[in-house]
């Protein structure tokens, strides 16, 4: 039983609302209910009953929040007086974040918002920078990590996908195939002028004769919308052009392969306490972000 959708099923039958509860705990309405809905799945019950006004919990919805309120009252408080704790954190954090990795900004918002007296610098970069020589605490680095000089601690994994604009797959026809990409202008992501971009697709390597080049997913998201490239981009970018129509998913037999995304710092022998805290805030709350990282087949 996932005993964090049991917390959130608490908060639903105390409140007496999805919505409600959804903006209580501040998570999308669409999360809550599916881990609602898995809930139920996993008991092989109904606990709560939807209703015009909201929802109401069901006979059987009521034994579990009797037994489970309790505890998770206890938790919340125990929570609430170690973040009580951590807001009294004073000081600077200087952060590196990969350029327009929109999902984590939410993230260090609300960790801000938690300790309002931590300095946050970001400084946003394709590169990997040296934490030592950069003076760096944390770094979030997209990729296997072969760096023995800094502790590496994994939070999710990812995929890009190949998109296009409908109007670019009408005029150069249907795409079966990666080898078919020949016929495509394409647009690929490169860290030097003179990059030779390669993209893994179903396990295989194929070189792409890029029309266009940059290490700027968003300028490559745009010549995407505009009609004049397919380019593969981080699925958190092209999500909500993908539910619209803008763009559209090619190749989806053919995916790109999982990537790893970590948070690193410098390896010593004790992390300072405002990097602990950052590290910590990360991992509880990496819900918030996973659903948006999400490629549309694994949703």
């Amino acid at each position: 039983m996932d005993y964090n959708a049991v917390s959130m099923f608490v908060t639903v039958a105390q409140v007496g609302s999805l919505s409600a509860a959804a903006t209580r705990m501040g998570i999308p309405l669409p999360t809550l209910s599916r881990r609602i809905m898995e809930l139920e799945s996993d008991l092989k019950v109904q606990l709560l009953e939807r209703t015009a006004r909201g929802c109401r919990v069901t006979e059987a919805g009521s034994r579990l929040f009797e037994h489970a309120s309790g505890g998770i009252e206890a938790l919340q408080e125990a929570e609430r007086s170690i973040m009580s704790e951590q807001a009294r954190l004073v000081g600077r954090l200087r952060l590196s974040l990969p350029q327009s990795f929109e999902p984590w900004w939410e993230l260090l918002g609300l960790f801000q918002r938690a300790h309002p007296d931590i300095q946050v610098s970001v400084y946003s970069t394709e590169r990997r920078v040296d934490l030592f020589a950069d003076g760096v605490d944390v770094a979030l680095r997209v990729g296997a990590i072969a760096d023995d000089t800094v502790v590496a601690r994994q939070m999710l994994t990812f995929r890009h996908i190949l998109v296009a604009s409908p109007q670019v797959v009408e005029r150069h026809g249907a795409l079966n195939h990666p080898t078919d990409l020949s016929r495509y202008p394409c647009a690929a992501w490169g860290s030097t002028l003179d990059a030779r971009p390669i993209w893994t697709l179903g396990g295989h390597a194929h070189k792409v004769s890029a029309t266009f080049t940059v290490n700027d997913y968003l300028h490559l998201r745009a010549r995407a919308l505009a009609g004049d490239i397919v380019t593969e981009l981080p699925s958190f970018l092209a999500a909500e052009h993908l539910k619209k129509g803008d763009l559209v998913e090619l190749l989806s037999e053919h995916p790109f392969p999982d990537t790893p995304l970590n948070l690193v710092y410098r390896r010593q022998r004790h992390a300072s306490t405002i990097v602990r805290a950052y590290l910590d805030f990360c991992s509880t709350h990496l819900s918030i972000i996973a659903d948006k990282c999400k490629a549309p087949f694994d949703a």
